[in-house]
Order: structure tokens, then sequence, then C-alpha cells
């Protein structure tokens, strides 16, 4: 009986042991994810900072700061398994397999992600530049890391996918900072053609949307069957391009117009043989 007793004794001094060993790490592992995440916060205050001094875009910031977050927690995490008890490399094959789920599920999106993090870094275009990319014209409203918004014409919003930008063509007309409008116009053969370069060059000269520099320029353009193809080679701001291209070219032709230069009509020779 004495045995029994003193087994069992033995057994209930085990529990306490034990009991009182898992309470003591689980009291060290949750001051270590108190302490742990203070100092995650305060590292990313201090990385935040560093951003704002920094030429970072600042699309790209709340994006670094989150994956910065999420790796400094995984590895606190991953620490206070180690301390509670919990064997560290199941629980990091725990977290990895959970990782490969999360990314087989989302693998499309993760594509997404992937360009607009490119996009970003690379910076092909920034907000408030027109560019043409995937069949679309607009201005650059907001680049995200899923997805980039364009402002058309039309004032249309048109979302693109990322990963559809990166996969194909992308056109900055805002890169240089101007556009060069080509126009064209016929005369008919037998006009005089360097006067109405002249009345083209003066239109371009005072019309306030056309730039000084670059220069305008006119030319003829070609040699048709029925007239003399000119072209008129004004520049313009960006958002400037469609008044140029509407209203620069109206004058135009109302100029010619009033010079007495008529529109070049088709035109045949025939030759008559006498039998």
């Amino acid at each position: 009986m004495s045995e029994f007793k003193q087994a069992l004794q033995n057994f209930f001094n085990s529990i306490s042991i034990g009991v009182g060993d898992w309470g003591l790490k689980l009291i060290g592992g949750f001051a270590a994810l108190i302490i742990g995440l203070w100092i995650i916060r305060m590292v990313l205050k201090a990385v935040s900072r560093v951003f704002d001094a920094s030429k970072i875009d600042k699309t790209l910031r709340p994006f670094l700061l989150t994956l910065l977050g999420f790796s400094l927690k995984a590895l606190l995490f991953i620490s206070i398994a180690g301390i509670v008890g919990i064997p560290t490399a199941s629980f990091a094959a725990l977290i990895a397999g959970v990782g490969i789920a999360i990314g087989a599920a989302f693998n499309g999106s993760l594509g997404h992600l992937a360009s607009g993090v490119m996009l970003l870094i690379f910076r092909p275009f920034k907000v408030g530049d027109l560019v043409e990319t995937n069949g679309t014209l607009g201005f650059v409203k907001e680049i995200s890391v899923f997805v980039t918004e364009l402002e058309t014409f039309q004032n249309k919003t048109e979302i693109i996918p990322n990963g559809a930008i990166t996969s194909g063509k992308i056109t900055n007309y805002s890169t240089i900072g101007n556009l060069r409008v080509d126009m064209l116009f016929a005369i008919r053969y037998g006009a005089d053609v360097e006067a109405a370069k002249k009345i083209v060059m003066e239109v371009m000269q005072k019309d306030p949307n056309v730039l000084n520099e670059p220069a305008p320029r006119v030319g003829v353009n070609n040699l048709g069957e029925s007239a003399v193809e000119l072209v008129a080679l004004p520049f313009s701001t960006v958002e400037g391009y469609w008044d140029v291209h509407w209203d620069t070219r109206q004058r135009i032709v109302e100029a010619l117009g009033k010079a007495g230069y008529e529109a070049p009509l088709p035109q045949r020779i025939v030759t008559m043989q006498q039998g």
C-alpha cells in the first residue's frame, strides 16, 4: 500500500513539475511576444521615416512595410515556439506549407503583385503620365501592387491588371515632356507650294497651343497622283495634344482656304491619238 502511495505521489509531483515548467515557458513566450511586437513596431516606424526621407515611390512604401512586418512577425512566432517548447522545425514547416497553399490559391494574383512591384521599382511610368498599354490610352491615375488605373480622354476609368501591362508594350508619351502632332494637307499641282508652307507656318507660330521649342516645321511629304501632300509638324504639351490636333488643324485649313487654295480633286491625263 505504501508503494502505491509513493507511486501516486511521484506521479502528481511529475505533473506539478511539468505544469510548472510549461507555465514558466508560457509566461516567457507571452513576455517575448509583447516585447517582440513592440520592437517590430519601433522598427517599422524607423523604416517608415527612412522611406519618407528617401525617393522610394509612395505607392511602394505600404507594400514594403507590410512585407517587412509580416517577415519579422513570422520570425517572432517561430522564436516564441522555440521558447514554449514547440519544435521550431515543425513550426517552420507548417508556415511553409500554409504559404505554399496560399500561393497556389492566389497564383494569378501573386503574378499581378510581382508585376506591380516591378512597375513601382523600375518606374516605366508614374502617376499623371499619359501612357498607352494593353490597348488603352490615358493618364495614369493610380498604381497599386495589383492593378493600374488609367483615366482616358473620354473620362473613362480603365482598371488594368499589372500582369497584363508588364507582359505587353508600354508607350509613355510624357517621358520627354512634349509631343509632335503630324498633320497632313494637300494642295493642287501648280499651286504655290512655298506660299502654302508660309501660311501653315504662320498659323502654327501664332497658335498659343503650339510650342516654340522644339520649333514647328512644314515640308513636302509626298507627291500624290492628284496633289502635293504637305505635312505640318507642330509640337505641343502632353495635355494640349488634342487642342493642337483639332484646333490648329482647323486654323490651317481655314487659312489655306482664305488664301485661295482649293481642295485637290482627282486628275487624269488622257492622250488622244488619231488613227
